[in-house]
Parts: C-alpha cells; structure tokens; sequence
C-alpha cells in the first residue's frame, strides 16, 4: 500500500471529482476508529479553517485619476485617516486606523467591510499640488465596484497557538484579548483549537508562499511568512509549539470577498480590529501530516498568561489544553473560572465545511508552495535605548 501521494496527484482525483475531502474535525475520528495507514487510503485533502480577531490587517486601495490629477496625500475614508505614503491614487488603510470623532467605535475595518458590502464610502484627500499632479483638493463617493484594485494584505494572520490571557491585578483591564475582569474572573483564548490551520501542519510542510487559501470568502493566497514569525520556539513532544509560533501573511481580492467571513470588531477602550475567516486545505501527501491533523483539542496546550503584568515577559498562570477552554470553565488553584473564545468555532466550522464542498466539487484547486517556510527564524524584541 502506498504510504505518499503528491499535490498533483490529489489535484487529479479533484478534478475527477473523486477526492475524498474531510474537515480536521472529521478526520479525527477516522484516524481513532481505523488508525493512520487505513486512513490514509480513505483521505487525500483535510480541510482547517479559523475566524477571529487579526489586527495586522488592512487593504490596498486604487481609486483611479480625477480630471485634473492629484496626488492622494491627507487622505480620510469615512473619516478615517489612511496612508498618503503612496504614489498617486493608491492608498493602504488599516484595520485599526481609527475615525477620532468615533471614540474608538469606528476604524478601518468598519471601512473595508462597508466596501465590501456595497456600501458607498468618502473619500476626502488634499495635496500641495505639482506640476504632474496640480489638483489640491478631491472629494468623492465611492464604492468597490468604482475602485480600480482593491485587495486585502494582511501582515499577521492565523497565529500558531496564541497565549490564553487573565488578569490578577485588582482592577479590570482592557485589551485585544478582550476586557479581562479583575482577581482572575475570566481567561480568554483565541483560536479554534484542533481546526485551526497551523495547528495541523505545525512544521509547515504543506503550507508556504503561494498556498491556495479560503480568504473570507474568496480564494486567495499565502504571499509571505507573517510578521513576528517564530518557529524557532520549544514544542510538545507532538510539534505543537509551547508559545505563540508561525504566523501568515495573506493577500486577496476584496471583489470576491463575502461579508459572512470578514467583520468589523470593536474591543472596549482599546480599538478596532477585524474578524477574518481563513481556511486552509491540508494536501495529506503521507502519514505524518494525516497523525498531525489527527490532532484533537485534549493534545493541544497553551499557557494562560497574566496581561496585568506590564512588560513585555509576562508570567504564565497554568498550562492547560484547548479542551478545558472549550468547556467553558478552568481550575486554576482550586477557583473555578469562567472561560470565552474570542475566535469563532461556528464561523470555522462553516468554513471548513465550505473551503470541503469547494474542493469537492472541483471548485478549489490545491496548489504547491513555491517556496517553504523556514524553521529557524526568531522574533526579536524592540531596541532599547541602552542595548549595545
């Protein structure tokens, strides 16, 4: 029996319409009932899939010449302030940019999902004028379908096993994990445990540059390693890295994008980010990468961290696993504490199932990195003023 298959081969039996496609959460059980080499016969495609908060995010933006032309320079959509870096009429606006008038209500990504859906934004800009660009001043009302280009390209998405977070001290805090009640009365998380991509390939060897993905909605791609990536970290004895590991950086078409995989979220007293749906296909070439995406939430752990602690190591609280998290409530020391996601298992879930039917119905392609990750790279902090 073979034990290895190639992307290639995979695609064929897609375009053939006999791929078996399963969702990390189905192949689970398959793998318990049958074990690794009988079910590698029986899968070729696993589908992972995360929707969340991810901060490092934001869209390019052409809007195309006015009569006469001017070069964007201060320039606002919907009162928000995007970049005026770029030569003449693009811009780059981030998720967290906020509108000052809306006292942290609305931003960025409030911006991007009224484009994408179907709502008109403002677009008001002023420029000193030259001479190939003599206008001062444009105002307009536009939307995407008036835009030249307009894809999304997020810096860091889909982190590897992200820290779980409580608060000691004896005042509520309010951060992007959320607001964390005072003397330990909730912890928070964000991931969608054993569905969530990285967590099934956690060495990266069907993930890299140029991966087909689920982008909220539509097919995109892996365009880089994400900021602050880190896969130099410690791991469990099943690969899992012990802290915040892998990140992505994705791009794609706000065009195709559906606003059921792409929100706006407001976080109290500390701003705006953005919900974004990820799915990622995990092409089963061999037995290792089946086990890994056997994976289920009891064998995936992380450490609750205490964000009351201002500086940059802050101390780990307990180990724990994704399993305990998920059932609403931990012990830690004896004190039974409530626990809430920040990510969204239904909206993964949906996900999963639909990136699953697209593969099946020969919609979605798998495609082949055309350059993998590294596994030594390190994240290192900010200089500080007395470093040498």
């Amino acid at each position: 029996m073979a034990n290895q298959r190639t992307i290639q081969e995979i695609n064929e039996k897609i375009k053939k319409g006999v791929a078996v496609v399963m969702t990390a959460e189905e192949v689970i059980d398959l793998v318990n009932d049958q074990g690794i080499e009988d079910a590698f016969s029986k899968v070729d495609v696993v589908t992972t899939a995360t929707f969340g908060p991810m901060c490092s995010s934001g869209a390019f933006l052409n809007f195309g010449h006015a009569d006469p032309p001017i070069r964007l320079e201060n320039i606002t959509l919907n009162g928000v302030t995007a970049s005026g870096g770029l030569a003449a009429v693009d811009t780059f606006i981030g998720v967290a940019d906020e509108d000052p008038n809306s006292h942290g209500e609305y931003g960025g990504a409030h911006v991007i999902c009224d484009l994408i859906k179907g709502n008109s934004i403002k677009l008001k800009s002023t420029a000193k004028g030259t001479d190939c660009y003599p206008r001062t001043s444009v105002e307009r009302e536009v939307k995407l379908e008036d835009l030249n280009e307009a894809f999304l390209f997020n810096a860091r998405n889909s982190y590897q096993n992200y820290s779980s977070a409580i608060n000691l001290s004896n005042e509520p805090i309010f951060t992007y994990m959320g607001t964390l009640l005072p003397n330990g009365q909730n912890v928070t998380y964000s991931t969608t445990g054993q569905l969530s991509p990285l967590l099934n390939d956690p060495y990266l060897k069907t993930i890299g540059i140029g991966t087909r993905i689920f982008l909220a909605g539509a097919q995109g791609y892996i365009a880089w390693n994400g900021t602050q990536f880190n896969t130099s970290v410690d791991r469990y004895d099943n690969g899992i890295p012990k802290s915040p590991g892998a990140t992505l950086s994705v791009i794609g078409n706000l065009k195709d994008m559906n606003p059921e995989y792409i929100t706006p979220v407001v976080f109290k007293n500390y701003g705006v980010s953005l919900n974004v749906g990820i799915g990622i296909p995990i092409p089963i070439v061999d037995h290792e990468i089946l086990k890994q995406c056997a994976i289920s939430d009891d064998q995936i752990q992380t450490d609750i961290i205490d964000y009351s602690v201002k500086k940059r190591s802050k101390p780990t609280v307990k180990t724990t696993t994704y399993k305990e998290l998920r059932s609403g409530e931990i012990d830690i020391d004896g004190k039974i504490i409530k626990t809430a996601p920040l990510s969204s298992l239904r909206k993964a879930r949906e996900i999963a199932d639909k990136l699953k039917n697209q593969i099946q119905t020969g919609e979605f392609l798998l495609s082949e990195p055309v350059e993998y990750f590294k596994l030594d790279s390190k994240v290192k902090p900010l200089k500080e003023e007395d470093d040498k």
